[in-house]
């Protein structure tokens, strides 16, 4: 069967949404892929879409997905490799353009790296073939929601909670809270804010549903950013303590805050995805209020080299 290669565009999103949610359905057991997402991808400013973006087709059906994107500074080319199961010869051709891509974007000299499902419909021996190593594991946990149990919780002593829909300033204070509480955080890009907005979709994100919480005499103390623009569950961004306020009970306030708003909103389940060795125990924290496993995803890097 004829095995055709061209780059994506705009119009794409339908069906390479389609692709996705097929994936999702082998690796996860239901589709959550939104096409608001796929479209987010596609028109990102730091994306030119005929030279970082890749659709395989064989036989006139599309069965693989390709996209390369540098924003995280020198040296880092991040991607998305999708394919159909069985379709062995696509996937590694994608590869391939994937690789001298980020070669051409780190002029030879850094690293690449994909995220997927720790059961990929990728066949994982082409990666451990041409280098790629498994360098971190993350989680991507949910909870259920319900009116009735998920109450707001009581506020603690002194704490004032506000949120960041009205005040423009509070938006940027968000940001440099999340820069300042994930600054240790294995993988993490400090970007400025314009970039930052851009790298969250921050343009549809609903700001009253990000949240900052002060302290007396502390000030800022702790932020939580989450979005209600994906269809399978709500979902948690960031949330990010300041250091030395850490282990009074900041984070999980915040958590049962959220929980009450989403099962107020009338969303059943909340998720967030978590590194499992994060050294703040967030791990421990999401498990405590009831957050559990949904599925797990390794980061896998591939070291460049100007040769291949």
């Amino acid at each position: 069967m004829t095995l055709t290669v061209r780059p994506a565009g705009p119009g794409d999103a339908a069906d390479i949404c389609a692709l996705l949610n097929a994936v999702d359905m082998i690796e996860i057991g239901r589709p959550e892929t939104d096409l608001g997402t796929v479209e987010s991808d596609l028109n990102a400013p730091d994306v030119d879409l005929a030279t970082d973006s890749w659709l395989a087709f064989e036989g006139g059906r599309l069965v693989a997905y390709a996209l390369v994107w540098a924003d995280s500074g020198p040296g880092r080319v991040d991607g998305d490799h999708y394919v159909l199961p069985g379709h062995d010869e696509a996937a590694v051709l994608l590869l391939e353009r994937m690789e001298a891509r980020a070669r051409e974007l780190t002029a030879g000299s850094g690293v690449l790296r994909l995220q997927l499902n720790v059961a990929p419909t990728l066949d994982l021996s082409h990666l451990t073939a041409r280098g790629y190593r498994t360098i971190r594991r993350y989680q991507v946990m949910t909870r259920s929601l319900s009116p009735a149990a998920d109450l707001p919780p009581a506020v603690p002593a002194g704490l004032t909670l506000r949120h960041c829909a009205d005040d423009e300033a509070d938006r940027h204070r968000a940001h440099a809270l999340i820069e300042e509480t994930f600054a240790a955080h294995f993988g993490h890009v400090d970007r400025p804010y314009e970039s930052w907005l851009d790298h969250i979709d921050g343009r549809r994100l609903d700001w009253s549903l990000v949240w900052i919480a002060s302290l007396p005499g502390q000030g800022d103390a702790a932020v939580l950013l989450s979005r209600d623009d994906r269809t399978s569950m709500g979902w948690v961004g960031h949330i990010g303590v300041r250091k030395e306020l850490r282990g009074r009970g900041l984070g999980g306030f915040l958590l049962r805050h959220c929980f009450a708003v989403y099962a107020a909103r009338g969303r059943d389940t909340v998720g967030l995805g978590v590194d499992i060795h994060n050294e703040t125990g967030a791990l421990g924290l999401y498990e405590a209020h009831g957050m559990g496993l949904h599925y797990a995803v390794d980061s896998w890097e591939l070291p460049l080299h100007s040769q291949g």
